[in-house]
Parts: structure tokens; sequence; C-alpha cells
């Protein structure tokens, strides 16, 4: 997967204007959190202030203690997608109670060494992902286009209002294009929000800003347990929506920071990413925020804008909390088409262009799960892509594999009669496996020669117990060679087998990463 990116050259470089990089970025970053976090919150059901405060604790303390330097995070449609429900059956209060067991939760994750396992997810469900996501993108966008009708509901712009919306949003997507092609002193995106901000406000032009939406005004975020008895009844309620809202956060983020990665030619360490992103959102719902996890729209404003390290993601969420508590009016005052515009060539630089052009030319099943998790983003929710991605993926592989193996049989001076098994013994192949062998008409002596296979599951061992029972009941001996330690280890636990002359073999390890 090719990501436009700086050079590598200019990635890792460490000059005198870093600092400043560092900081303009933020702010620009800053600037992009606001209506994305007022947006989510009300989709949540809860008070714009709730998701501001979010974006602001959960940006701070994951830039802190994350393990992606230059990843955003903050408030997010996946995770108050799971809210909505919570919300308006029991209150805000289970909520903030909700937000502090799923930190906890992701924590327990982090210390359990669970965000390795983010790189079983397969190249075509990245490619899915990052295309679904930013399809996800481009159609939040499309809500900017409405404004409040006659009868209190909301319709499309017409006529001169929406001329104006997209004459602007060309202006800001034309600065960020060719701003860099002059000089890259400010990021783009900052001189975009920036000029045609001034414009808007200088020629008075009539047009939806950030204050429509709603007012980003308020106090500094105090401290809030959350009003709920923790009773038995209680965590009952609690315990799903945390298991889900810490799921989903965590894959999100995960996949987020696997992005940035290739994006920076640098690498990232989830599982304090995972204690990171638990941190933040257990002392977020100690504070009345709303929770939340890595956000790949405003992760790319970063990088793109020159955010590199840790700093990126402070000051974002700094000045964040400054326009919360000193300038809610002069941010109040942007235009939201130059936002539009901002997330705009941000879905032109995630979309991965290359997956059309290649869709005729990858196997039909990787054009398939690519495909599914594009479709299940857009109509469900990122985290479910990609689970139904990779179990799709999983049974694909199973599906293939199972045709893969094969027996040789040969028999020895002995009389005794060897099986060759050739490819892993897992349940895809059972059947197949089965129909390879002869009870009544076998010698009396059978060995499974297993030096190029291995027992893989459950439904492997119970064929072979099953084989066991036929040749027994026929008054004739199977026998199992050079099984692999784990593989005797699995049949010893399943019960009393008849395995001799078993020869040492070479150890299987699962995959590890010591830097994870």
């Amino acid at each position: 997967m090719k990501i436009p990116s700086m050079p590598a050259a200019e990635i890792g470089r460490d000059d005198s204007w870093s600092i400043k990089n560092e900081l303009l970025s933020g702010l620009t970053v800053a600037i992009a959190l606001v209506p994305e976090a007022v947006a989510f919150a009300i989709i949540a059901g809860v008070e714009p202030l709730v998701g501001l405060y979010a974006a602001f604790m959960v940006g701070l303390l994951a830039a802190v203690f994350g393990g992606r330097p230059g990843m955003i995070s903050g408030a997010t449609g996946a995770m108050a997608i799971v809210m909505v429900a919570l919300v308006a059956d029991h209150g805000v209060e289970f909520l903030f109670a909700t937000v502090v067991l799923t930190g906890l939760l992701q924590m327990a994750a982090g210390v359990l060494r669970l965000g390795k396992y983010i790189r079983i997810v397969p190249h075509p469900v990245m490619l899915g992902f990052v295309n679904g996501l930013a399809i996800v993108i481009f159609l939040a966008q499309l809500e900017q286009f409405q404004v409040e009708g006659p009868d209190g509901g909301y319709e499309w712009m017409t006529g001169t209002p929406m001329l104006l919306f997209l004459g602007l949003i060309a202006a800001t997507m034309m600065i960020i294009h060719f701003l860099p092609k002059i000089t890259k002193i400010v990021p783009s995106s900052l001189a975009a929000i920036v000029v045609v901000s001034l414009v808007v406000i200088g020629f008075n032009l009539d047009t939806k800003t950030v204050g429509d939406i709603a007012s980003i005004e308020g106090g500094f975020p105090t401290f809030h347990y959350p009003q709920v008895a923790w009773t038995l009844e209680n965590l009952m309620i609690i315990l799903p929506y945390a298991i889900t809202l810490a799921g989903v956060g965590l894959i999100e983020s995960l996949l987020t920071m696997t992005l940035i990665d290739e994006m920076t030619d640098t690498r990232g360490r989830g599982n304090k990413e995972c204690i990171g992103q638990g941190i933040a959102n257990s002392v977020c719902g100690l504070f009345g925020g709303m929770g939340g996890c890595a956000m790949i729209g405003q992760s790319m404003i970063n990088i793109n804008s020159g955010g590199r390290k840790r700093l990126s993601g402070i000051s974002a969420a700094l000045f964040l909390l400054a326009f919360i508590l000193f300038a809610s009016k002069y941010i109040e005052m942007i235009p939201m088409a130059v936002l539009v515009g901002v997330m705009f060539m941000v879905v032109i630089g995630t979309f991965e262009w290359s997956s059309l052009r290649i869709m005729n030319k990858i196997p039909m099943k990787d054009a398939f799960v690519l495909i599914l998790v594009s479709a299940v983003t857009v109509y469900h929710d990122l985290a479910m892509a990609v689970v139904v991605g990779v179990i799709v993926s999983v049974l694909i592989f199973a599906w293939e594999h199972a045709k893969h193996i094969h027996v040789i049989k040969r028999d020895e001076p002995d009389g005794t009669r060897v099986y060759e098994l050739n490819g892993p013994l897992f349940f895809g192949c059972i059947n197949e496996f089965k129909q390879f062998f002869d009870p009544a008409n076998d010698p009396d002596n059978v060995v499974i020669e297993f030096r190029n296979s291995r027992v893989v599951d459950h439904s492997a061992i119970e064929a072979i117990d099953n084989l066991a029972v036929k040749y027994r009941k026929a008054g004739k001996t199977l026998h199992l060679r050079h099984l692999s330690e784990d593989c005797r280890l699995l049949l010893r636990k399943a019960g009393d087998m008849v395995v001799v002359n078993v020869l040492e073999d070479p150890d299987y390890h699962v995959a590890d990463d010591e830097l994870a």
C-alpha cells in the first residue's frame, strides 16, 4: 500500500524548524478538531462540551503516554455510535462510568501484550479500511451542505449560498494543494484556514460558520466521579458497552498507527498505545468527557502538516483547551466551508487510489475482501469491518489450504505401511484426510508420518482419534511418527492415544515481537 508522504529524509530530520512545525501543525489540528468533536457529541446525545473535553483530554494523554508519536486522538464517530443507546436508555452518568471501565480494559489489553495482534490484519483488509474510512469522512461532510429549513428540519443549500459554499471549499483545497509547491514555512492547511476565513470576515460573506453548529465556550474540565452505584446490576449494563468501546477504540487506533507507520517509515508500539489509550479514556471519564480513540483524518492532517513528535499532539490538545477557555468567539467565526475543504483533502490523501487500478490484477478473493471491508465500514462501523474482513480472510485461507494436503503411501521392508502426510491437518481438510486410509485392508502396523505436517486444532485430534479406534477395532496398530512437541502436547491433553517411535523435531513457535 503506497500512501502519499514526505520523503524519508525529511521525515526523520530534526532541524531548527521542527518545533515550529510541531506547534503550527498542532494549531491546524486543533482547529479541525472543533467541529468533529461537537458533531460526535451531538451524535452520542451529550452536550458539545462533553465532546470537546474528550478531544482535549484524550488527545493530550494519548500523545503523552501512547506508542505512536504524531498520531492524533479525540472523540470519534465510531465510538459515538456505540454510545447512543447507552445515553438514551441510562443517561450521561452511565456513559462516564462506561468510559472509565473502557480505559481499564484497554490498559489490560496493553499489559497482556495484545496490541501486536493487529499485525495479523491482511493487506486487503487494510486497503478496505482506508478506502472505507475515506468514504465515511467524505459522507460526514455532506451534512454541512444542509441548513435549517422553515419547518425546523434540514434541507440542502441552493442558489447563491450553495455556490458560495462550494467556492470557499474549492479555494481552500487549491491553497492546500498549491502552497507547498511555493513554500513549506507554514502548513498549507493552516494557511488555507486563515486566508479563507479572513476573506469571509473581511467581505462579510454570509455563510455557515462553526458558531452556527454550537458554542464552544466553556471552563476548565473538573473532576467528576460518575454518579453511578457500582452494583452488579449496573455493572452488567455497563460492561457490554465498555467491551465494545474498548474493542472499537483499539482497533481504530492500532490500524491508524499502522497507517502512520507506513506513511512515515517509522514504527509505533502497539501495546504502549493500548495503555496510552486506556489511561486517556479512564481519566476522560473521571472529568466528564465522552472518551475517544485515534482519529485518522486529524492524524493525516498532522502528518501532512509536518507533525512527527509528541509535541504536535500535545500542542493540539492545549490549543483546543485555549479555544474553549479564551478564544471561542474567534474560532466560532471560522467558515465551515474551510474545514470541509480541509477534510476533502484528507479524503483524497486517505483513499488508496491504486487499489482501483489493481482491482483486476489481484486475486479475486483479495478484491472481494477489499470491497467487503470498505462496504461494512461505510454501512456499519470500522471495528466490525475489520473483524469481518479478518474472519473472511481466514476462511478463504482455510478453504485454499484444505486443498493442499496430500499423502504419499509406501510400504517398508518389514511390512509396515507408511502414510506420509504433507500439509497442515486442520478442520478444513478432515474429510479429505479420512479418505486416504483403509483400516480394513491395511497391514497390522500403520504409521502416519508427520515430518511435513502438524496437528493444528481439535478437529484434527478428533480425526486422528477416530482413525485409531477404527484400526484398533480391526486388530491393527496405528503409530504417529515425527510429531512436533506442541502437537504431542495437544494429543496428550486430548486423552490416550497410541503414539510410538516419536522422534525429536524442530520446535514451532508463535511469532513474537519484543518491540510491541
